[in-house]
């Protein structure tokens, strides 16, 4: 990539986050949308958990794939790719006359977003070669997700009354046409100097266990064992086929052997249980908040301000702590917060009350603030510098996936546990088996969080990096490693 000046590296850092806007805004936006879609689609709550993961679960099954190709044909055009089949999946999702073809379009959608985000971010890195102004860019890159936690359940709210479910995904359409056109003017081709080999194999492995996996949660309750049991087979012939088959590549889609580092292990872990949290939590409060207590979508979205502030806030600290101190502090408060949230709903209903319930959603939001930068940081701690990028992209993966979990595990517990024809009064204590679920996600981010950060996980990522950089010189001399 050729050297940009100050201020074009700057337009650079723009286009990238508008595109990171309208994906962060598309998820928190349409949380505040659900009750409506389900009274005007007559949706079941397994409807419901399909509009959100059939969108994430593509989302994390398709990220590296799309990584990977930006580096070998070009991270503009696939950037620019990504916009198009973003914005066209917009464009049907705002169409859609069932639930059916709304949950395929956000199929369509993903495809779009898996291409956009990860991309992004590899232009940022090589826009910006100077180490300080690419940590104020990546810290811009960040603020812009806090914006869209914020913002996403107010403008949500605001459309959802004013003009209707279908209006949120309006406000991608002329976001990616500007985007689109700015990219093309702005933005410069780049590649990798030696790209990745594409892993078919490991690709459609990664979909079937993603896809089949998350199926067998979320149709469980309604179809039973009889049809659930068998994708859960196919998850694990999935899982035990990456396993066998990944360390046999010279260029896998997943290296295993990054998991020989305490620190990348910890992560994928951290980065798992802290979206299962977010995707949980998100889907609990906004039924909870207009099916059971009866607002309509604007007030239910003033309502998830006490968790959307705090996020936005503790972001930038969280950022501050990891540069000066390390993870360790900011997994500790990420953990520490999440789980008391969570044991507000679990053990004392905070829902019941008024305090109660902005107070948990106030911990929440702290804890989700500080957890977020971490993340990356522990991934690509002690990994050469040529691994980092893969190592960021299966913590990517790993967000989207624990997202899709959270939203699938607590969606068919609730769902066993409601009783449709008295749904307000059973709904509080069907729901407490998934905020002790929860709890446990906030309880493994903290234990995780002391224990993939001290002296021992330190050794374990040096002794990972040392030997993912003799493969790097034995491919380089070509010199196979086996």
């Amino acid at each position: 990539m050729p050297e940009l000046s100050p201020r074009r590296r700057q337009l650079v850092l723009a286009i990238c986050c508008m595109s990171l806007l309208i994906v962060s805004l598309d998820n928190t936006v349409l949380n505040v949308a659900l009750p409506s879609m389900e009274r005007d689609l007559h949706a079941t709550t397994a409807g419901l958990q399909w509009t959100i993961d059939a969108y994430t679960l593509v989302l994390a099954a398709l990220l590296m794939l799309a990584g990977s190709t930006a580096d070998r044909i070009g991270r503009r055009k696939v950037f620019m790719a990504g916009l198009v089949v973003f914005s066209l999946g917009s464009l049907l999702c705002s169409l859609a006359p069932n639930l059916d073809l709304l949950i395929a379009a956000r199929m369509v959608q993903a495809v779009g977003g898996s291409m956009l985000n990860p991309v992004a971010m590899s232009i940022i890195t090589n826009t910006f070669t100077d180490p300080r102004e690419r940590a104020r860019a990546i810290g811009v890159w960040g603020a812009v997700v806090g914006i869209s936690m914020a913002a996403g359940p107010l403008v949500g709210g605001l459309l959802v009354e004013s003009v209707g479910w279908r209006s949120i995904f309006w406000l991608n359409l002329p976001v990616g046409l500007a985007a689109l056109i700015l990219t093309l003017r702005y933005i410069p081709e780049s590649r990798a100097p030696k790209a990745r080999r594409p892993d078919p194999v490991g690709q459609l492995l990664v979909i079937a266990l993603f896809g089949s996996l998350t199926y067998a949660i979320i149709e469980a309750p309604e179809a039973g064992l009889s049809t659930s049991g068998p994708f859960a087979v196919v998850a694990l012939a999935a899982l035990i086929g990456l396993l066998r088959y990944e360390p046999r590549r010279a260029e896998p889609l997943i290296d295993l052997r990054f998991f020989r580092s305490a620190p990348f292990s910890g992560a994928t872990v951290v980065a798992v249980s802290a979206f299962a949290a977010l995707g949980g939590f998100l889907f609990l409060s906004t039924l909870y908040l207009q099916n059971v207590r009866g607002l309509d979508a604007l007030h239910a979205g003033l309502w998830m301000l006490p968790m959307a502030v705090p996020t936005f806030l503790c972001a930038p600290v969280s950022g501050r702590l990891v540069g000066t101190r390390g993870p360790r502090l900011p997994l500790t408060i990420a953990g520490t917060a999440l789980t008391a949230s969570a044991l507000l709903f679990a053990a004392f209903d905070a829902e019941t009350s008024d305090t109660t319930l902005f107070l948990g959603f106030v911990l929440f939001g702290v804890g989700f603030g500080f957890v977020n930068a971490p993340i990356t940081n522990t991934a690509v701690s002690g990994m050469p510098r040529t691994q980092a990028g893969v190592a960021a992209a299966v913590a990517s993966t790993s967000r989207q996936l624990g997202q899709t979990l959270g939203v699938a595990v607590v969606g068919a517990v609730l769902a066993a546990g409601v009783n449709m024809s008295s749904y307000r009064e059973t709904f509080v204590s069907a729901a407490r088996p998934s905020w002790w679920i929860l709890t446990a996600c906030g309880v493994l981010v903290l234990a995780l969080g002391i224990l993939t950060t001290g002296p021992w996980a330190r050794r374990t990522a040096e002794r990972t990096a040392e030997r993912l950089e003799t493969k790097d010189v034995r491919e380089a001399t070509g010199v196979t490693a086996r």
